[in-house]
């Protein structure tokens, strides 16, 4: 395991990203969930041309859950998997609505009942939308955490986001779940990661280093 501290590693990541950012556009808690099951397995640019035109005809949940599933999936059809995803999206809104009031809960507990969210998910949400502090581990998380930064050995999602609840202290989840997200996705990518310009070099141990 790595020899580095919490601190060294913030340091770095903020020269890359002092004020990380979410890729997915939304305006509200309901706007980040849709966004999000649409955005599984599908990219965030693909995602932030459709939901315009979504929350333009769906403006909260409830105008969801009465709608049917024909018209979900007429305005989301170029996005992968969108019969599937149009009856996650009407089921969830159906729930938001009856055990909700049509607000998005805001407890990791209370948001993976809702179908289509998962543990990533609802830790994205969480953060996103209200600033609320967790752990995302997602593709880019694990590669980093694992194979590159190598703070957990973890196999699962599960395991990898309780070795960095260790690492990290609970005020840096917001930051370092935005950025790692980010580092992985523009710098320490899966292909080529940009070694040169990557300000955690000098402390990285990963063996097979592009330089």
């Amino acid at each position: 395991m790595s020899s580095f501290t919490e601190k060294e590693i913030i340091e770095r990541l903020k020269k890359h990203f002092p004020n990380p950012w979410i890729d997915l556009k939304f305006e509200n808690p309901y706007q980040l969930v849709i966004a999000t099951i649409l955005a599984a397995q599908s990219t965030d640019k693909k995602v932030n041309e459709v939901t315009p035109k979504f929350f333009q005809k769906f403006p909260d949940p409830k105008s969801v859950a009465n709608a049917s599933t024909e018209e979900i999936e007429s305005i989301i059809k170029s996005i992968n998997y969108y019969k599937r995803k149009a009856k996650l999206i009407k089921e969830c809104c159906q729930k938001l609505v009856k055990d909700f009031d049509g607000k998005v809960p805001d407890t990791i507990e209370d948001l993976v009942e809702l179908p289509g969210i998962g543990r990533k998910t609802a830790s994205v949400i969480l953060v996103n939308a209200f600033n609320k502090p967790a752990i995302v581990v997602d593709t880019h998380v694990k590669r980093v955490a694992t194979q590159r930064l190598k703070i957990s050995n973890g196999k699962t999602p599960e395991k990898i986001e309780k070795d960095l609840a260790k690492f990290f202290s609970k005020e840096n989840w917001i930051y370092i779940s935005k950025a790692l997200v980010l580092f992985g996705r523009y710098i320490c990518t899966a292909k080529n990661p940009k070694c040169k310009e990557c300000y955690l070099n000098d402390i990285c141990p990963y063996e097979k280093k592009n330089l």
